[in-house]
């Protein structure tokens, strides 16, 4: 098990935070690396993009990893204007697709053979080919309406 830890990816835009998990990423991973890089690219930007690479070098996250994972979307929901995530680990894959109807921000997610369009799709001005943001998921949730039963 290697120590965890995130690495900035250079080459993007100002207001693209560009990072890749490497080893096992636990919390300590997150409150020394990702959520100083992240607050100081909401003070300097505004809202952010981001790309977030789980490429061949990551191996695991921890339970405290996933706790502070979900402190941040949670602390820093609106602050996303675009969320791309990259990895060919299929449960993170589905995770991620599984919540992005609930992040205001567009969010995509791309294999590791894909990264060029990644980075493409992240560094574009924020809106999808149709000219207004939007959700890239398999999948969407139906609305509260759908569920509730017809009165007789």
């Amino acid at each position: 098990m290697t120590k965890g830890y995130f690495e900035t990816l250079p080459g993007l835009p100002a207001d693209v935070l560009a990072i890749e998990a490497k080893g096992t990423i636990d919390a300590e991973a997150y409150s020394r690396d990702l959520i100083p890089a992240i607050e100081a690219k909401i003070a300097a930007e505004g809202r952010l993009k981001l790309l977030y690479v789980i490429g061949a070098e990551f191996e695991s996250y921890t339970a405290g990893a996933a706790w502070e994972d979900a402190k941040v979307g949670m602390l820093h929901l609106g602050d996303f204007a675009r969320i791309a995530l990259v990895s060919d680990v299929e449960w993170i894959r589905l995770g991620v697709k599984a919540f992005a109807p609930m992040i205001p921000g567009a969010v995509k997610v791309f294999a590791l053979a894909d990264l060029a369009a990644a980075k493409a799709w992240i560094a574009a001005d924020g809106h999808d080919e149709t000219g207004s943001p939007g959700i890239a998921a398999d999948y969407t949730i139906p609305p509260l309406e759908d569920r509730i039963p017809e009165e007789p």
